[in-house]
């Protein structure tokens, strides 16, 4: 029998934005938002916390909106300690009449499932006085980091580019992950020359397309791109084939082919191993499945052969990707593309030269600045 000050007895939500006027940063297709995440804050009788977030690169209500008429009172009162059977209980409402009738749509429902997740499994690694790189399976203490640059904006000139870069190198990043689709393959040559050349041959250099060229243009294009070397070519095909298009990719290059962020459920990322379409996963515990389903998309990744590699939010996906061997990089930003990721915690792991030392705290190792959250937080829901 479950104790009753075990079950979840508070429940707070917040919806984070960046309120200060941001610069742009395009994809090739695309703006992505410099903070805008649902945060998800659970405790129970005994006095055990935990958090968790949501990442959305659309429009946030649709997730806040069953925090309004109903969905608190179906996680109130639950065990915390069964993240299986809580993540399940939220995620099938997606197929549900009570959904319908409520307004509560697929995405937000999964969204609020994955952060709830994570809020859980937090809470049991503090109740339990464990990292959770520890709780599961701790392969390692330290991960390799990347850094997503070199976005594209109205006028922004080759000058600003290497300086860009300059500033990152010496923050101390080793490995960099850049842009392209959003110009011709030639002009997006021109970029990569100079990004090279600045960045040097020894380090990392990640391409991302975000799903910009049909199969003939990725053909042409990573074959063009082979000359500098790139870790990784992600997504580089438009999203109506992806998967398909992008097992036929894989045949005509050498480049490691890299995916799985734009799934909206683990088996979209199943499937994609089922194809052979890729070499390294990236699926987001923010987006879909939590730390739930990350841990199985691991698992099942690791007697794959297949590297994760997992996209945003470095400091949440850190003990998950230091827990298994098919663990390979994590996703970082500056300040200026993501100000959450270097202002909301004032306690969490660190980032030195090119890696993330994860610390011994219990659970996710993190803490909420309360300055932070009053800076980019609105509270949605507080049941007491």
């Amino acid at each position: 029998m479950t104790n009753s000050s075990s079950l979840i007895d508070s429940l707070e939500v917040y919806v984070l934005n960046n309120p200060e006027e941001v610069t742009p940063h395009w994809v090739s297709h695309f703006i992505v938002p410099t903070a805008n995440e649902l945060l998800i804050k659970i405790k129970n009788k005994d006095g055990n916390s935990g958090f968790g977030l949501a990442t959305s690169y659309t429009d946030i209500s649709p997730l806040v909106k069953p925090f309004s008429n109903g969905i608190a009172d179906l996680i109130i009162g639950e065990d915390p300690f069964s993240p299986e059977k809580l993540y399940e209980k939220i995620f099938k409402l997606t197929d549900t009449r009570i959904s319908s009738e409520k307004g509560w749509s697929r995405e937000a429902l999964i969204r609020i499932s994955a952060a709830l997740d994570i809020a859980c499994w937090d809470l049991m690694g503090k109740a339990s006085n464990i990292p959770l790189y520890k709780l599961f399976g701790g392969y390692r203490n330290k991960v390799p980091v990347y850094v997503t640059c070199a976005y594209y904006r109205e006028g922004k000139d080759e000058k600003e580019l290497r300086d860009e870069l300059k500033k990152l190198i010496q923050l101390g990043h080793q490995s960099f992950k850049v842009k392209v689709g959003g110009l011709t393959i030639k002009e997006d040559y021109k970029r990569l020359e100079i990004i090279r050349e600045e960045i040097g041959s020894e380090k990392s250099l990640m391409i991302d397309v975000n799903r910009a060229w049909d199969l003939k243009t990725a053909i042409e294009g990573v074959k063009e791109f082979e000359v500098f070397n790139p870790t990784w070519i992600e997504e580089p095909v438009r999203w109506e084939d992806d998967r398909r298009s992008l097992r036929e990719l894989s045949k005509r290059t050498k480049i490691p082919l890299s995916g799985g962020e734009s799934e909206i459920t683990i088996y979209g990322c199943r499937s994609m191993l089922e194809e052979n379409a890729i070499q390294i996963l990236q699926f987001d515990c923010t987006m879909f499945g939590g730390f739930t389903s990350g841990r199985k998309l691991a698992s099942l990744c690791e007697i794959n052969h297949i590297d994760i590699a997992p996209h945003h939010d470095c400091y949440v996906h850190a003990p998950l990707v230091a827990s298994t061997p098919a663990g390979r990089i994590l996703e970082s930003f500056d300040d200026v593309r993501d100000p959450l990721q270097s202002e909301l915690f004032d306690i969490k792991h660190e980032m030195k030269n090119g890696w993330i030392y994860l610390n011994e705290n219990p659970g996710l190792g993190l803490n909420i600045s309360e300055k932070s959250l009053k800076k980019f937080g609105k509270l949605i829901y507080k049941n007491k």
